[in-house]
């Protein structure tokens, strides 16, 4: 949010950083899945990463099916997704810090690295915690992603689609309840933390 606050073409950079929200958890998994499709050795890498690496002569990587990598490919499908998001949030809150705080941390000699971590972070450090605390959420809820990816396989699995699984596939209506029960649990501390934070906002304006 810093840096495209930053650029001239500011609004362009946004848009384009938005663009992936108005895509579906499940559309966007399809995509990647063509990003990461891999091919062994020899064959024709039709995936746009083993096409790239194959420019530089990188041997193919199962990128998904890879526990290596598979989580990790996941997390770069969901960090695009919601970047967008959260940079918007931050960005408008960068936009009510006061232009004479800021001229008077220059006056006194204050760099950029000071001015970020004295100045910005403590500024905004409300919707900074709202926007942390909303992503929380997401993660411990996340499905559409890795279902649509990886169907919870080489080592991706999470509780919300286990409790689909278990509930809808092995019809153990159960353990499956549980799983939804426990999922509730863990996620009620984090919303109380954010509602927290968001009366608090209130009151300081």
């Amino acid at each position: 949010a810093v840096l495209v606050d930053r650029v001239r073409i500011e609004a362009i950079v946004k848009s384009m950083l938005f663009i992936p929200m108005a895509i579906s958890g499940v559309a966007a998994a399809v995509i990647w899945r063509f990003v990461y499709i891999y091919e062994p050795k020899g064959e024709t890498q039709i995936g746009l990463l083993n096409a790239f690496l194959g420019l530089f002569h990188i041997n193919p990587q199962a990128w998904i099916q890879n526990e290596a990598f598979s989580t990790y490919a996941l997390i770069v499908i969901y960090v695009w997704i919601w970047t967008g998001f959260c940079m918007v949030i931050l960005s408008a809150a960068l936009k009510g810090v006061p232009d004479e705080i800021i001229e008077a941390a220059k006056m006194d000699g204050a760099g950029r690295l000071t001015m970020f971590w004295r100045i910005t972070i403590p500024m905004i450090a409300p919707t900074l915690g709202v926007v942390i605390t909303t992503m929380v959420i997401n993660v411990l809820k996340i499905f559409d992603i890795v279902y649509a990816t990886t169907g919870g396989n080489y080592g991706t699995n999470v509780v919300a689609n286990e409790f689909y699984t278990q509930d809808f596939l092995n019809l153990n209506l159960g353990i499956g309840s549980a799983l939804a029960i426990l999922l509730t649990i863990v996620i009620l501390p984090v919303m109380v933390i954010n509602i927290r934070r968001m009366r608090a906002q209130e009151r300081m304006r």
